[in-house]
């Protein structure tokens, strides 16, 4: 029997778990996993690369073990990956997940992965001038009624919905056709078809008072110096085939080392220029979050953090 999925009581249920970087999305992620019946799905366009580990905070190796974590090297730095690759991997792991009747947990940082997932990649066409201008004149000429009588040869089912009159929809339903060759109802129905066939629980994790943030990234990022972050950069730059055009080098941390190993600025300026942008980054991952609809916004430094987060998805049937 097929699913519904205009009904979300017959979606299977999936976690969304969100929140800037360094907020500690990881270990209230593998807590989940151990107390509900959920499996680990990575949503981080920097942890699908090997070899990149330190820079990109990648769960360690005693944390894979307690959870795993899928779409984690996955590709080689030298490889691009984009949204669209990532929602077409996402949905094989997230429906073999289904199917073994687990819950899909995704976790992450990438906010426009979580977006291209949720929503789809179709997008309307961008308006063109020279088309848009003929239409008009032709309307100022023979009436919108008659526009619409062409528009029901080409496109029925927008006509259908659309008066005789309704000018500013005739006229974008006949410029999508004229330049793309696709009625505007086609274009509706396959965005339609890439909606997201679970039913989305989506938690957002961040500390309350923004400082406690950026105290956060500046401990982690000097962490990372210490722990050889160095040293993996250097062995990234010593292979020859990478270069600071690759998504893989853009990553945030690793395109300030690469200039350091440049020599295009000095170990200090590559220090405070990786904290800023990491802060950078932070900041564009919450604006990305505020405008996310049916949220629910955890305090990370809560000492009740894993009841809290229990609490909503028990509200929410996902238990």
């Amino acid at each position: 029997m097929a699913i519904d999925i205009n009904n979300p009581a017959e979606l299977p249920p999936a976690i969304c778990l969100m929140g800037p970087t360094a907020s500690g999305k990881t270990d209230l992620a593998i807590r989940l996993s151990e107390v509900l019946p959920c499996e680990l799905i990575s949503v981080d366009s920097a942890l699908v690369y090997k070899g990149m580990d330190i820079g990109t905070a990648k769960p360690t190796a005693e944390e894979q073990a307690r959870a795993p974590h899928r779409l984690i090297d996955i590709k080689d730095p030298s490889e691009p990956y984009s949204a669209a690759m990532f929602r077409e991997d996402a949905l094989v792991e997230m429906a073999d997940i289904t199917a073994r009747g687990k819950i899909p947990l995704l976790v992450g940082g990438t906010m426009l992965y979580f977006k291209i997932l949720r929503d789809g990649i179709a997008e309307l066409p961008s308006a063109d001038p020279e088309v848009r201008e003929r239409i008009l004149l032709e309307a100022a000429e023979k009436g919108w009624p008659e526009l619409h009588k062409r528009l029901q040869g080409v496109d029925p089912v927008t006509a259908e919905r659309l008066k005789p009159r309704d000018a500013q929809r005739i006229q974008r339903a006949l410029e999508v056709y004229e330049t793309t060759g696709k009625p505007l109802s086609v274009w509706h129905r396959e965005q339609e078809d890439q909606r997201l066939p679970y039913r989305l629980v989506n938690l957002a994790i961040a500390p309350q008072e923004r400082s406690v943030l950026h105290e956060r990234i500046k401990t982690r990022f000097e962490q990372m110096i210490q722990n050889n972050f160095e040293e993996e950069v250097r062995g990234l730059y010593a292979r020859g085939d990478l270069d600071p055009s690759l998504p893989a080098i853009r990553a945030v941390g690793y395109r300030q080392m690469w200039s350091y190993l440049e020599g295009e600025m000095d170990f200090n300026e590559m220090i405070e220029r990786g904290i800023i942008a990491t802060r950078q980054l932070a900041k564009r991952q919450l604006t990305w979050l505020r405008g996310w609809s049916d949220v629910e916004w955890l305090d990370s430094l809560s000492p009740e953090l894993l009841d809290d987060a229990l609490k909503v998805l028990k509200s929410d049937r996902i238990y």
